[in-house]
C-alpha cells in the first residue's frame, strides 16, 4: 500500500466545505490544464473557471502545484473506482479479468484527456507529491495482479508466478496505448474491436504460458 495522500493545509476547518470547494477547483483546473497545460495556466484563471475569487481559492490550497496534485489524485481515484466496480462482480478469475480489461480500456477511452494530463504534467509536482501519484498508479496495477492470482488459484488461468507482475503492467500499458496511440488506432479499430483483439491476445498468453 502507498503512504497516505499528501496533506494540503486549508484555512477552512469544515471538512465537508473543504471537500466541496476542492471539487470545484479540480473541475475547473482539469479543463484548463488539458486545454492550456499546467505552466500556461494561472491561478487567477483557475479561480475564475471554478467560480471563486482568488482570495477564496487560496483558503483551500496553498499553490498551483497543490491544485495539480488534487487533479492527479482525483483522476487516479476515478480510474481505480471504475476498475473496482468491474472486479466487484462474481465470477472466475478469467471472467473477472475479461471484465476488468474491458473496463480499463473503456475508462482509458472516456478519460483519455485526463490520462494524458497526468503523464504530461506529473513532472511538475514536488517530489513527495509525485511519489504519491506514481504509487497510486502502482496500486491500480496491483488490482490486475490480484485478479491474475485469483485465476491461477481457481485454475482458469495458467500463468507463471514470475510473470504475474509483468502481465499486470502489460494490461495497464495496452489500455494506455489506446490513449497515447489512439490518433492512429482509431483509424483502424473501434474501441470494441480493440478490446476484443487485445483481450484475446492477453488471455491466450494467460492460458497457454505454462504449456510452452
Amino acid at each position: 500500500m502507498s503512504r497516505g495522500p499528501k496533506r494540503i493545509p486549508s484555512m477552512v476547518k469544515n471538512p465537508q466545505l473543504v471537500e466541496k470547494r476542492r471539487r470545484q477547483i479540480i473541475r475547473g483546473a482539469c479543463d484548463l490544464f488539458i486545454r492550456k497545460g499546467f505552466h500556461k495556466t494561472t491561478t487567477r484563471e483557475i479561480a475564475r473557471e471554478c467560480g471563486l475569487s482568488i482570495g477564496t481559492m487560496y483558503e483551500y490550497i496553498q499553490s498551483k502545484e497543490d491544485v495539480l496534485y488534487l487533479v492527479c489524485d482525483y483522476i487516479h481515484s476515478e480510474l481505480e473506482a471504475r476498475l473496482k466496480k468491474a472486479l466487484d462482480q462474481e465470477g472466475t478469475g478469467r471472467e473477472r479479468l475479461t471484465r476488468a480489461i474491458a473496463q480499463h480500456f473503456k475508462a482509458m477511452d472516456a478519460m483519455r484527456d485526463d490520462v494524458l494530463l497526468i503523464y504530461q504534467e506529473t513532472k511538475s509536482l514536488p517530489k513527495d507529491a509525485m511519489s504519491y501519484v506514481l504509487k497510486k498508479e502502482e496500486e491500480i496495477t496491483s488490482l490486475f495482479e490480484a485478479v491474475l492470482q485469483r485465476g491461477i488459484q481457481d485454475g482458469t488461468l495458467n500463468l507463471d508466478q514470475s510473470s504475474v507482475k509483468l502481465m499486470a503492467h502489460n494490461i495497464m500499458v495496452l489500455g494506455e496505448m489506446w490513449t497515447f496511440r489512439g490518433w492512429v488506432l482509431r483509424q483502424h479499430y473501434t474501441l470494441e474491436e480493440y478490446t476484443r483483439l487485445q483481450t484475446a491476445l492477453l488471455l491466450d498468453e494467460c492460458t497457454h504460458q505454462s504449456r510452452r
